[in-house]
């Protein structure tokens, strides 16, 4: 899938099996503990077409400089939306355009579904990322709490 706008140095493609080594090790840079192994079965279960889809951005070299996964939401309250779970560019290889081409990707999956909208999460703390997503059009709606619960 090439990108729309500007000049593509890294190609966006469907995330494949072989590339959960290389996902792993991005969702680590995210600050995500993550084995190869894990990935490898997590990626694994979203790959049948299904609400979820996994692209990453390939260099021309064949490295992965990052990844993203989307889904559907399916809500009581809201109309059908497509949720970025995940986006990461490796650190080494931000600033070639990979994490627009993905959202681009991403926002046109979404679209192709019959989403109205396309939302996502970022940590308080990721200041260059909130500055990407207001770059993208994205505006910061809500701010809450995440709770969770170990079972």
């Amino acid at each position: 899938m090439a990108a729309t706008s500007g000049i593509s140095v890294v190609r966006v493609r469907r995330a494949v099996e072989e590339d959960a080594a290389a996902l792993a090790a991005l969702a680590v840079q995210l600050g995500y503990p993550c084995e190869p192994r894990e990935a490898e079965e997590r990626l694994l279960a979203l790959l049948p077409p299904t609400d979820h889809a996994v692209f990453v951005a390939e260099t021309p070299e064949g490295a992965i400089a990052g990844w993203l996964h989307v889904s559907l939401s399916r809500l009581i309250e809201s109309p059908l939306r497509a949720e970025v779970n995940g986006l990461i560019v490796d650190g080494t290889k931000r600033s070639l355009g990979a994490g627009k081409q993905m959202l681009e990707v991403a926002e046109r999956w979404a679209r192709e579904r019959g989403c109205q909208n396309v939302n996502l999460r970022s940590n308080v703390l990721r200041e260059r990322a909130h500055a990407f997503y207001l770059r993208e059009g994205y505006e910061h709606y809500k701010t809450q709490k995440a709770f969770r619960k170990k079972l």
